[in-house]
Order: C-alpha cells, then structure tokens, then sequence
C-alpha cells in the first residue's frame, strides 16, 4: 500500500472499535442513594474481571493562574473523607491543589464501557495517615519519593541513578523513615457523574450533593449522545465527554 493509497488518520481514528459486546450498563433503578457505594461497585466489578490498573484515575487540576494539567494517579481509598489519593506536596500537582484546590478524578474501564468523573475540592489528609500511606508503599516506591523533588530536571540518568541508589539504602536502614513532604489527599465530592455504554446506548446518572449537607444527594439523568454506524452497532465515546 503506498502513501496515497493508505486511509487518512482521521479516517483511521474514525474507523477504530471503541468497546465491545456484552457491555454491564448502567441500571438507573436500582443505582444507590450514595454514589460513593455505585462507585465502588462497578470498582469491584472491574477488579473481580480482572481488568488492568482498575484503580488507575486522571487527575485534574488548575493552578492560581487557570493553567489546566492532568496526569494519572493510584486510587488509595473511598471512605468517609472522600476519594483519596497521595503524593508530594512539592510535586507540580500538590503545588497546584494549594493554588486551586478544585479538581477532579476521572476513572475509564473501557473494557465494561464505564466512566465515572469525580468533582470538588480536594483537602490533605492528617500527618498520621500521610505517615502511614509513605509506610504503606514498597521500598522501591519510597526510595523515588525519596530520591529527589518530582518533576525537577535531570542532571543526567547516572546522577538519578545514583541518588535513587542512596535513597534505598536510607529507606532500608531506616524502615520508619516517613518524607516530610509526602502527603495524602482526599477529594470532597461535589458532583459524581456515571457514564455507561452498551447496545442499549449511552447512560448518564449525575450525582449532585446538596448545599450544606455533603451527605445529602440528587440524582438526574443527564442528555447523552449515541453513534450506530452500520453494517455493525458500533457504540460511540461521543457522550462521554
């Protein structure tokens, strides 16, 4: 196939399968009162089939000046505090959680045709379990945290090298060691929103907490988008965003 022959990438992107058959949905019925439990539902769902990185979310932020960044992070937890999460407090995204505390979580199981976007603020957690979080992650783990301010530039991969080298040593000879900057997060939902897809179509449940009472919600449908090319059903990300 020559260049001209071969289809433009857009008609390549176009032409690409999104999910497949099969797909769980979304039950607006028998969807809970509380999204936190719908939640950890459909992440039960996606760890008992086995799916990669379920835990895995996008993190989005907007620092003082509205300069928007997203990157992606390991869920920690969903409990009363909210959806938790941990990492420097010196790192690009602590920096910009002290600018802007607004953000949001994006989680994405393609496989079960699943997104879940989590809004609000997000507030660090007490020194005891930022502590504990540190303690919780594997020598290696805490050796980078260790090793040198993320994000900052590299003199060179032996000079990293060399520090991350050092900072295992410390981390096994002083396995109670906890950085000072590391801290845990947990974002306070104000908006949690399901997305789900299947041969049905596209489903799109908004949780909203009320004012003044974050254990209070409402729940409605919300307008989604749907694409059936043919010869074959074919299911679209169109409403997703």
């Amino acid at each position: 196939m020559t260049d001209a022959d071969r289809p433009s990438l857009r008609e390549r992107l176009r032409a690409l399968p999104v999910f497949g058959p099969d797909l769980p949905g979304l039950d607006v019925d028998t969807a809970p009162d509380d999204p936190g439990t719908l939640f950890v539902r459909w992440l039960d769902d996606a760890i008992d089939a086995g799916l990669p990185a379920p835990h895995a979310a996008t993190l989005s932020t907007a620092d003082a000046s509205g300069r928007v960044d997203a990157r992606t992070l390991i869920l920690k937890d969903v409990d009363g505090d909210g959806w938790v999460f941990a990492t420097r407090a010196d790192s690009p995204k602590g920096v910009a959680l002290a600018q802007n505390p607004n953000a949001a979580l994006t989680f994405f199981w393609r496989e079960h045709g699943r997104q879940v976007r989590v809004r609000g603020p997000v507030v660090p957690l007490d020194a005891e379990t930022s502590a504990a979080d540190f303690l919780d992650r594997s020598d290696f783990s805490r050796a980078t945290a260790l090793a040198g301010w993320q994000s900052a530039p590299l003199a060179s991969r032996a000079a990293y090298r060399e520090a991350w080298d050092a900072a295992l040593d410390r981390v096994r000879a002083e396995p109670g060691l906890v950085l000072d900057a590391w801290t845990a997060y947990a974002l306070e939902p104000t908006s949690v929103e399901f997305w789900a897809s299947s041969g049905a179509g596209q489903t799109r449940l908004r949780y909203t907490a009320a004012s003044g009472a974050p254990t209070t919600w409402t729940k409605e449908l919300l307008l989604s988008l749907i694409h059936i090319s043919a010869p074959t059903r074919r299911v679209g990300i169109a409403g997703a965003g």
